[in-house]
């Protein structure tokens, strides 16, 4: 597997290599432009050395020639001879033959290269030689002198072109942030005007993406919702078909059997269409309103009291303090009433149930169901919470979405939903914490 490096390492990476090449192209450029300009200037040089040198009464004279090559840097060798002392030639390797017209020569010696001027006279021949390392060494000066800056500079701009492509690619940090941060039902569109026209390809097909997951995510929901409630009124005829023969025939355990089995499938209906209006709102527009938490709290107990009376269950309330809040009244319903139907599933016969409705000291209220049944493991809270989890399989009635939906609902309306073991009734308490005001 390749080793995965960031788009900013990469480009940082690539910009500091180039601009290393981009100093080594002009160093090299420089030095050969140097060693031109050198070689036409130093030429001109040795050319009006040799013939100021004509102005004057010649006599002979030979420059010392030095082979230690440190110094070979500091010579400008000027030579005359005469012409008519030829055996001078074998003297100094750097005499050039005699010559007709005037111009330049190279020679090679056990030294290294020379440049020489030559400028023949009528009993004189007139020789400026110069070394080629001297030519060499001050274009490399040059050359180093002005790439120096370049170099000095370079780690200044790489740092700004470091602190751009940061900048640059900021929008990417961003929208990955954005998209970490979202719930995992948060289908809406990313806003295309905070980042740039590069990434606005991207943003089209994630939005996109959104689309159609949304689509998908509320067709199922539609489905479930339209499955629900067309089994709800057949199997509501059915209930009452199977009470009306159990009237007849009560010892017939077929008909418990059918008439249990029938009250649990109702119950299933009736909590998927619950949870499928929860998550797709159909059919139900909810606007934050001024309501009493009391009186929400009462009308769950009035809409359960029979099925309370049924198993002989004390159900009332332990604290009933006036409490006011700024919320959505349906949902608030729904997480009363599901707390309340739960603890009368598994609240033995001729148990206790109490319900508590208190305002907290920071602008909080609270609802507390507590009931006398088996409760729940502490290390099961959090499971209760998962869709079709139940912790007492022996039950017959029950879905295992009751508390799925209360904390859908809770979430909805800014709440929390905790649990605890009731320490007076010995039961599960529920507490669920409310803002006074949802945002």
């Amino acid at each position: 597997m390749s080793k995965r490096t960031s788009l900013n390492t990469r480009l940082v990476l690539f910009t500091s290599f180039l601009s290393f090449a981009m100093a080594c192209v002009l160093m090299f450029s420089t030095y050969h432009i140097a060693i031109q300009e050198l070689t036409r200037i130093l030429d001109t040089q040795m050319e009006f050395l040799a013939k100021r040198a004509t102005g004057v009464q010649l006599q002979e004279m030979h420059g010392r020639f030095n082979l230690d090559q440190n110094e070979l840097d500091k010579e400008l060798l000027v030579d005359i001879w005469s012409y008519k002392d030829p055996a001078e030639l074998n003297k100094n390797p750097l005499l050039l033959p005699r010559v007709k017209t005037a111009g330049f020569a190279q020679r090679e010696t056990d030294s290294g290269t020379w440049y020489t001027y030559v400028l023949p006279t009528k009993d004189f021949q007139i020789q400026v030689s110069q070394h080629e390392r001297v030519r060499q060494v001050l274009a490399l000066e040059l050359a180093g002198s002005m790439v120096l800056p370049y170099i000095l500079i370079m780690p200044v701009v790489l740092l700004f072109i470091f602190l751009m492509i940061r900048r640059s690619l900021k929008p990417l940090d961003d929208m990955k942030n954005e998209l970490a941060q979202r719930d995992s039902n948060e289908l809406s569109h990313i806003q295309e005007a905070q980042y740039p026209i590069e990434l606005l390809p991207a943003v089209h097909e994630i939005n996109y993406l959104f689309d159609r997951i949304s689509k998908t995510q509320q067709e199922q929901k539609q489905f479930i919702a339209d499955a629900a409630h067309e089994l709800r009124t057949p199997i509501t005829a059915l209930n009452l078909q199977t009470k009306i023969l159990l009237r007849d025939f009560p010892e017939n355990h077929a008909l418990l059997n059918l008439s249990k089995g029938l009250a649990r499938i109702q119950h299933l209906v009736s909590q998927l269409l619950s949870l499928a209006k929860q998550d797709a709102s159909i059919n139900v527009v909810e606007t934050p309103k001024m309501i009493c938490l009391n009186d929400v709290a009462l009308n769950c107990v009035e809409q359960l009291m029979n099925l309370a009376m049924e198993k002989e269950i004390d159900l009332g309330f332990e604290r009933n303090d006036r409490v006011e809040l700024y919320s959505f009244e349906p949902t608030l319903h729904s997480v009363i009433y599901n707390l309340i139907d739960n603890a009368i599933k598994y609240t033995p016969e001729a148990g206790l149930i109490n319900i508590s409705v208190y305002s907290g000291k920071l602008q909080d209220a609270y609802i507390v169901i507590e009931d006398s049944g088996p409760g729940i493991p502490e290390a099961q809270y959090e499971e209760v919470l998962k869709r079709f989890y139940r912790v007492h399989h022996h039950l017959e009635v029950g879905s295992g979405l009751g508390l799925s939906i209360v904390q859908k609902a809770t979430q909805r309306v800014g709440g929390e939903l905790t649990f605890a073991k009731s320490t007076e009734l010995g039961g599960l308490k529920v507490i669920v914490k409310l803002p006074l005001s949802i945002s």
